[in-house]
């Protein structure tokens, strides 16, 4: 090491070193316009001049070529020093007077008018560009001319098929003289961002998106400059572990597998050929995914609801859908992406959100097709709360407004009327298609595909493919949304485990933890974390003064912020920290403990601490989002959630947690399709089984369908279904039998069976909910009173019977939303629309000469269903489309029915005579509150099941071991009901094939010495972990089993003795929250 003295103070440096490296070495600012640490330093701009003394005499050099050497002294802002720099600036202000760099150095110099003559130029001649280039391996311009005359420039002043584009040159150039176009024959593009969908670019070297999995870069060879010309390597000098490595090449791996699971995805729909919508020109006409990323923190404006061609915030957004979805003549996409309708309603309210009240949202539909569980509420929610207008028209074009960048759109209303509206913003809802490469994939394997390019599956085994052992899930599958993609991927998973049941724990490794060191005891040193969470936090909260104001809390050791601490490298961040700060108390205030918390948890044990040792504080939730208008008073509010938040963390002690044997028999309460594909698939799997079904046979709602959507015979399937149970060695059917009641806990359940006055007792590891759902029996139009009106179920078994009768019909109608999507029932019962349509198409089939009529508000025929609706208008079903204010009315005359209908279309009052009525009555849970209350788990104000999260545990409940499938969750068709089922089991053996499970550590506890022997405990606990001691020193004292615990601190709130308190939320940790408000 070299030793010298930098403005009196003693500095050391590496041999060969330069004075500037030195000085950024220790934080000392030495200004300069010309050097860049990619590139060997000229000295042109002499910014960089310092003193150096040798003993003798001084003189000036420029600091980012002169070598540093021993005992040299230097001063870097030396009055003379001081004086010459300024003397530059003035120099290049002159030169360059309008270039802000030079304004903000001439401001810091003092220099407010240059004494020199100006000139009308922007380049300071500092020859970053042209070494940069010749870096690049390309050299295509140069600094040509003496003197005055000097400039850059390319071979003869002309545009050069040297320059690639590659904006190496404009990239370093300090003042913006460099214009790529102006010098490159070639197209400037920039590389689109493929995460933010083209809205801005990327470099060749770069992390797909901030929460990648794994974080890494990687290098575009089709950009990267050292793949065009060999030259640069830049990255590779920066890398100080020496990561980089041009000579990696693909590799072919050969892989032997049991099975093969394809999840390619999907694409979204490119609108470039829909012309008339000037998506390709008009910038401010973007693509629903592009919008997304412009409302996503993430994104490219960081979440703020603005045009990306002006930055104007827009006070007007319109949406068309089925861009790219039931359009056969410009796209040749004929169904139905399913997921647009929700998402645009989405989108719309989560753009008023950001904007405010100032911003119109407008949605063009043909049918507005919101189907899923709870999204009808979700769409009333969004007309009536939030304003967002919904019109039902077909959008032919759009037109640009080139001036102000706005858009125009002609369209006609449900009047008949033809408006034109102006918009600032137009987002196409483009649909769901498969890519190129995922039928490339499919012609590999030989897999047959539907009409629309999908994987072809049958109804009974949905994520089956042509081919036996490949299965499929996910959007390839079909078009759906994320809680079914989810159900489908555990569908695969079941399927393949099946498959592969004999190799179970063959490949299996155990994951290696460091051991727990000792903190409990210990001094706290607590670390605090927060999060910005893109936007959503920090555009509200001022997070770096959260940040240092929990610096300066007691016991605090370390505090920082993140953009995202949940993000991997942010994980890595946190466990490498708790190891060098020595810290044993982890604070986190981010979004929701609900979904980040087991992350954190799970971060903090492998850094070697107990998991408990942890807090989170939401200050998303609970105060950005709650207090957007106001972020000084939310910035306050955060900092006393995160003091109370480190309050408690001070007090908290490492908690242990019980191991439980599971028992390896499962209960499937339900004997219907779902319950009975649930069963089928544990037992494949190599678990023993109990079916329980209330009534005296297998088969549920199903034994009264007739046909599906494809065309399958329902009752042939299902009873080669039945006969495959009933022989099945691992099921036990329990027909005509209920449940009496159910003790224990996650792997240890016992349950009473009731049947014919008889009880029997089960034990077993984990539960299945498959109760099914019911028909609605309408007390509307005539149902019960003229035997011509009939429920869906009712036609279906009349089919069955193959009812000769059925043919003689002249005209039959449909009623579709009969006690659906109503406000004291505000769901859609989801398959009615496809049934109805179906049942229409056989009556057409028996008699072609029918007149058949479907009376409807919304047709939801999702996914490939949309080609059930064309048929059907193909083969002459009629569809006339009323309005929920103006139902039909039906009336009993001589020889038929009286059917008045207002034609919302037409505006015209129709009057139908039918011989028949079928009405698609709404689909009804069981609502068994008692069975709820057996397992502990929740129902929503339908009745139907609440799973443990609406996306990602769509087949599970928040009570360990209890999941659930099928029309118990909500009304779903048999494909979808089948998928659930292998989705439920696939969960229930991610439990049962551990054979062993850990219980959380925040259970209760008795002090007996306070304890008083009152019995409250007992009696409000609902999971029964109290009872009284039996024998010892503190018999009839309560105690509390930690196995059935689930910490929900009932029994602490109503101890009277104050005998009971809550690991984790110990009475003196919750005072300590409390004094800190």
């Amino acid at each position: 090491m070299i030793t010298f003295k930098m403005n009196g103070k003693t500095v050391q440096g590496e041999e060969g070193q330069y004075i500037l490296q030195v000085a950024r070495k220790y934080g000392i600012e030495i200004p300069t316009l010309c050097h860049h640490k990619a590139l060997e330093p000229s000295g042109m701009c002499r910014l960089c001049t310092v003193e150096v003394f040798d003993g003798r005499r001084s003189r000036f050099v420029t600091s980012c070529n002169y070598p540093i050497w021993e005992g040299m002294e230097v001063k870097t802002d030396s009055e003379a020093v001081h004086k010459g720099r300024k003397l530059l600036v003035e120099l290049l202000l002159a030169r360059c007077p309008d270039v802000p760099l030079l304004k903000g150095l001439a401001k810091k110099y003092g220099i407010e008018e240059p004494r020199f003559k100006k000139e009308n130029d922007d380049c300071i001649l500092c020859g970053l560009c042209t070494r940069i280039c010749e870096r690049m391996g390309n050299a295509a311009i140069s600094l040509t001319g003496r003197g005055t005359e000097m400039k850059v420039d390319t071979p003869f002043h002309l545009q050069t098929e040297f320059c690639m584009g590659c904006g190496a040159c404009a990239s370093v150039c300090p003042t913006g003289h460099i214009k790529v176009e102006e010098i490159s024959r070639h197209a400037v593009k920039r590389i689109p961002s493929e995460y933010d969908m083209g809205l801005k670019g990327r470099k060749p070297i770069y992390v797909p998106y901030a929460q990648a999995i794994p974080n890494i870069p990687a290098i575009d060879r089709s950009a990267c400059v050292h793949f065009k010309t060999g030259g640069c390597k830049i990255c590779a000098e920066f890398c100080d572990v020496g990561a980089i490595d041009y000579s990696q090449k693909d590799e072919i791996l050969e892989l032997e597998v049991g099975a093969i699971i394809l999840a390619p995805g999907f694409q979204p729909f490119d609108p470039t050929r829909y012309q008339t919508y000037h998506y390709a020109k008009c910038p401010n006409v973007v693509t629903s995914m592009e919008f997304e990323r412009i409302l996503s923190a993430s994104g490219p404006t960081q979440g703020h609801l603005v045009r990306m061609s002006d930055h104007k915030e827009p006070k007007k957004i319109a949406w068309l859908q089925c861009v790219g979805s039931r359009d056969m003549h410009r796209c040749d996409r004929p169904y139905c992406s399913s997921v647009c309708c929700m998402y645009a309603i989405k989108e719309a309210v989560i753009a008023k959100e950001h904007a405010g009240k100032g911003l119109e949202c407008a949605i063009f539909y043909m049918d507005m097709r919101t189907a899923g569980k709870d999204f009808e509420r979700y769409y009333n929610a969004a007309k009536e709360t939030h304003g967002v207008r919904f019109i039902r028209s077909r959008v032919p074009t759009i037109e640009w407004v080139q001036e102000s960048g706005d858009v125009l759109i002609p369209y006609v209303n449900e009047k008949g009327e033809v408006v034109e509206e102006r918009f600032d913003m137009a987002v196409l809802s483009v649909g769901l298609e498969i890519a190129p490469g995922a039928l490339e994939l499919a012609e590999k394997l030989n897999i047959e595909l539907t009409e629309g390019r999908f994987c072809k599956t049958e109804t009974f085994e949905p994520v089956k493919t042509s081919r036996p052992g490949v299965f499929v899930c996910g959007a390839f599958q079909g078009p759906k949304d994320i809680p079914q993609s989810v159900i489908e991927a555990s569908s695969a998973a079941a399927e393949a485990g099946a498959l592969l049941n004999r190799a179970r724990n063959t490949l299996t490794r155990q994951k290696e933890t460091p051991p727990e060191r000792c903190a409990g005891d210990k001094r706290p040193r607590i670390g605090v974390f927060v999060c910005h969470c893109g936007i959503n936090i920090g555009g509200v909260v001022d997070v770096p003064a959260v940040r240092d104001y929990a610096a300066s809390l007691p016991y605090v050791e370390y505090a920082t912020d993140n953009l995202f601490t949940c993000s991997t490298d942010t994980q890595d961040i946190i466990a490498k920290v708790i190891q060098e700060k020595n810290l044993n108390r982890i604070v986190v205030a981010a979004c929701t403990p609900k979904t980040h918390e087991p992350l954190f948890q799970e971060t903090l044990v492998n850094a070697g601490l107990n998991k408990y040792l942890f807090e989170m504080t939401n200050i998303r939730n609970q105060d950005s989002w709650v207090h957007k208008e106001e972020p000084k008073k939310a910035t306050e509010k955060a900092m006393d959630l995160v003091r109370m938040a480190v309050a408690k963390a001070a007090l908290m002690t490492p908690l242990q947690e019980a191991d439980v044997d599971i028992n390896q028999r499962a209960l499937v309460v339900g004997g219907g399709i779902s319950g009975m594909v649930c069963a089928r698939t544990l037992s494949r799997q190599g678990y023993k089984v109990s079916l329980v079904e209330r009534t005296s046979s297998l088969g549920g709602q199903a034994l009264s369908l007739y046909r599906t959507w494809k065309g399958d015979d329902i009752q042939k399937n299902l009873a080669e279904l039945v006969r495959s149970v009933e022989a099945d060695a691992n099921i036990d059917v329990h027909l005509n039998s209920e449940l009496k009641e159910v003790e224990g806990f996650v792997g240890n359940f016992k349950t009473t069976l009731s049947r014919k006055g008889e009880s029997q007792v089960v034990e077993h590891g984990i539960a299945v909910l498959a109760t099914g759902a019911k028909e609605f029996k309408p007390d509307e139009y005539l149902y019960g009173k003229d035997p011509r009106v009939l429920t869906h179920l009712e036609l279906d078994r009349r089919f069955q019977n193959h009812d000769p009768s059925l043919q003689e019909i002249r005209t039959a109608v449909f009623i579709q939303c009969v006690g659906s999507r109503e406000p004291y029932r505000p769901y859609c019962s989801r398959v009615c629309c496809t049934h109805s349509i179906e049942s229409a198409l056989q009556l057409k089939e028996m008699n072609p000469d029918m007149n058949v009529y479907i009376l409807y508000r919304d047709i939801r025929t999702y996914g490939e269903r949309e080609s059930l609706y064309r048929k059907a208008r193909m083969q002459g079903v009629m569809f006339v489309q009323f309005s929920k204010d103006r139902k039909p009315e039906v009336s009993a005359e001589g020889e038929g029915l009286r059917i008045e209908v207002v034609d919302q279309n037409l505006g015209e009052t129709l009057v139908l005579k039918a011989d028949l009525l079928a009405l698609a009555s709404a689909i009804l849970p069981y609502k068994d509150e008692k069975l709820a209350q057996l397992f502990k788990v929740p129902m929503n104000e339908d009745g139907f099941y609440v799973e443990a999260h609406a996306k990602l545990g769509p087949s599970e409940f928040a009570t360990d071991g209890v999941f659930l499938c099928g029309m118990a969750h909500y009304p779903k068709p048999i494909d979808e009901s089948v998928a659930q089922a292998q989705a439920a089991a696939s969960r229930a053996v991610t439990l049962l094939a551990r054979k062993r499970v850990k219980v959380s550590g925040m259970v209760a506890y008795v002090n007996p010495a306070l304890c008083s022997s009152c019995g409250v405990c007992v009696e409000v606990c609902p999971y029964s972990a109290p009872s009284f001691v039996e024998k010892g020193p503190f018999a009839g004292k309560a105690e509390v089993n930690p196995v059935l615990c689930k910490g929900c601190g009932l029994c602490v709130a109503s101890c009277r003795s104050g005998a009971l308190n809550l690991r984790g939320f110990e009475e003196g940790q919750i005072m300590a929250m409390i004094n800190e408000m």
